[in-house]
């Protein structure tokens, strides 16, 4: 069932995105499951470079409603990059990362955290007070070292790389992904 879903939801996050494009694109959307709540991340690269990346860390809304919500957004509402153009849809790879709910971790200090995020698996999500940021568990294949990636991760938020305090919060998950390369 899981490429299936991958097959599902990413012509919908694609043709999402083509339709507010001026550029009309069919999918499918009659899967029942659609309906039910989902979080996710729509991811766009060109030529294995980032283009855009917005998501939801918490199911709130029927899936379906995600994945299109963010797939408009990764292509026109991203404040690192320009509008998605016409154009460009030819070259951009659409990637979906559904999420698993967010599992609060509890630790003693930085060292004891770090000690139990599995690399390659966890997507972590770093609060503490009105900062916050997320790396999904893809993030690993660049930092791959766990004191980088929550350098990285604390930078992400506005912060610097060696803040630590008492009221950090950090929660990890896992994804289900598909990318639209990996499923031709």
């Amino acid at each position: 069932m899981s490429i299936e879903k991958g097959r599902i939801l990413l012509p919908i996050a694609r043709a999402t995105i083509s339709q507010a494009l001026g550029q009309p694109m069919e999918a499918d959307e009659g899967a029942v499951w659609l309906k039910e709540p989902g979080a996710c991340f729509v991811t766009l690269t060109q030529q294995d470079q980032l283009r855009g990346c917005i998501g939801s860390l918490e199911a709130r809304r029927p899936l379906i409603e995600d994945v299109k919500a963010n797939a408009y957004a990764a292509a026109f509402c991203d404040p690192r990059f320009s509008l998605l153009t016409p154009a460009e849809m030819d070259y951009t790879e659409v990637e979906i990362s559904l999420l698993s709910p967010m599992q609060p971790m509890t630790f003693k200090n930085e060292w004891d955290a770090l000690e139990q995020l599995r690399p390659g698996i966890d997507g972590v999500l770093f609060e503490c007070g009105h900062y916050r940021s997320t790396f999904l568990p893809q993030v690993w294949e660049q930092l791959p070292e766990c004191e980088i990636f929550m350098a990285h991760l604390k930078r992400k938020a506005g912060l610097p790389a060696n803040f630590w305090a008492q009221d950090v919060k950090l929660a990890h998950y896992t994804v289900n992904k598909w990318k639209e390369s990996d499923l031709k």
